[in-house]
């Protein structure tokens, strides 16, 4: 392969001359320009990732006091826990979500909300549920609950710490990741067949291919699930799923038959404002996740909210994101525990659980730490690529040619079908993916630049020869 990443192609190679076909011409100078120019933030994204997918561990062990309890005996009722949590947290916010103790020997957590928040934050105090102790008080974020530690990582690894204006980094890493990826498997066999046994490297440029040719499957999957939440490559994919009936199903939280729903599942990795919770009596929790549970909840994480207002219902939401999926909910009446609604991952049309399973096997958390060593190794394996190519570029920088053609000059060489092809493959993709298509536009001015200052002072030389 020639580089899913940097486009590090030898130029002396008969792939680079002006004898081949003006389309294989096209595809080698948008790989170089890909690899040159989009390569840092692949890169950026790559090392972050993995940071972010060794995490977990070690905030269990950082966080330890919060997250688990050596107390035994019976746990008391959530409303008992939730009062706790609220005489710590005074009237500084207000409560938005409980999560009750999943299991033996954790802790529950009391959600509040504050003004001064950011989206999908929230502020958890951490409840013994059997002596009703404060064990702690952290940020958490989003579905997930991420603390601390991986908020700023999970924050880093999209945007940059730079807020929304940032999150054309990370869309600009997924949206060419898949492109150059395929198009350094394409030259791959190109010049697989071209090569000859006896001639076929088996220096940098062999290791490299082999190294993205066994990762090309993980860099889909990284470019397909990153773009599925970014922000306009993801708008657009959110209103085909919805049009062709794919998208994800919510339980409505309305008494009357309105249609209102809570968050959805990008909330966890989003910019979305977790939902705040109306003002209710603390032993609701109680009866409200005891009617969850006798309707099929089952699940040992989970999280209730309260009715934001009158005539809305309860929602009690599985949040487990380790296999087998678990992530059913249900809305109860808080007036007489009735179960108005519900949604079932076994109803979700494929396309919501590929979207589901793609989401917690970027994050890490479908297969535990297998799904973690994955990620890691995916993750090394692509940052080496692009250091990969940028060796192999350095290298040969030497070796250009004055007179190979860029990218604008090969496209005014092929054919009109070719060229209006071209530019209805680019058009529809600027389409979908906003940031390429823009990006593009930015490769092929300066492109343009670059080839009227090469014609100028080639005609420069002639005059003064």
């Amino acid at each position: 392969m020639s580089s899913p990443i940097a486009g590090a192609h030898p130029e002396a190679s008969p792939l680079a001359s002006r004898t081949q076909h003006p389309l294989l011409a096209l595809l080698i100078r948008l790989h170089l320009y890909v690899g040159l120019l989009v390569g840092p933030f692949i890169f950026i994204a790559a090392l972050s990732g993995l940071v972010y997918a060794l995490t977990p561990q070690l905030e269990d062990r950082l966080y330890a006091e919060q997250l688990y309890t050596d107390s035994t005996g019976a746990p008391q009722p959530l409303a008992r826990q939730i009062e706790v949590a609220q005489a710590h947290i005074g009237e500084a916010a207000s409560l938005s979500a409980v999560r009750p103790a999943p299991k033996p020997g954790t802790t529950t957590r009391v959600m509040f909300s504050s003004p001064e928040l950011g989206g999908s934050e929230s502020r958890a105090v951490f409840i013994d549920p059997i002596t009703a102790e404060v064990r702690g008080d952290l940020l958490v974020y989003g579905t997930t609950g991420v603390l601390p530690l991986r908020t700023w990582l999970d924050h880093f690894h999209r945007s940059l710490l730079l807020g929304e204006p940032g999150r054309i980094y990370s869309e600009l890493a997924a949206s060419w990741l898949w492109v150059a990826a395929l198009g350094g498997f394409a030259l791959w066999i190109i010049r697989r067949r071209r090569a000859t046994g006896a001639v076929r490297s088996k220096g940098l440029r062999h290791w490299h291919a082999m190294v993205g040719l066994f990762l090309l499957i993980g860099l889909l999957f990284f470019s397909a699930t990153g773009l599925t939440w970014s922000r306009w490559a993801g708008d657009n994919i959110g209103v085909a799923r919805t049009a062709l009936g794919m998208s994800t199903p919510s339980v409505s939280i309305a008494l009357d038959g309105e249609a209102v729903a809570p968050a959805g599942e990008h909330a966890h990795h989003g910019g979305m404002a977790m939902p705040i919770a109306r003002a209710a009596e603390p032993q609701m929790f109680d009866a409200v996740l005891s009617a969850a549970r006798e309707n099929g909840i089952d699940a040992g994480k989970v999280e209730i909210i309260a009715a934001p207002g009158p005539d809305r219902a309860w929602t009690v939401t599985e949040i487990d994101r380790s296999w087998p999926t678990q992530v059913d909910a249900v809305a109860v009446d808080p007036r007489t525990l009735r179960i108005t609604d519900r949604t079932d991952f076994t109803t979700f049309p494929m396309a919501a659980k590929l979207t589901r399973w793609g989401i917690d096997a970027h994050m890490g958390s479908l297969f535990g730490l297998a799904n973690q060593l994955l990620l890691a190794a995916t993750a090394l394996g692509l940052a080496t690529l692009v250091v990969f190519g940028y060796l192999m570029w350095w290298r040969r920088r030497a070796q250009q040619r004055a007179d190979r053609p860029g990218m604008v000059e090969v496209l005014l060489e092929l054919s009109r079908r070719e060229r209006w092809t071209a530019f209805g493959v680019a058009l529809l993709l600027g389409y979908c993916l906003p940031v390429l298509g823009v990006s593009l536009l930015l490769f092929l001015l300066v492109d343009l630049l670059a080839m009227v200052v090469r014609r100028f002072g080639a005609r420069s030389v002639r005059r003064n020869a």
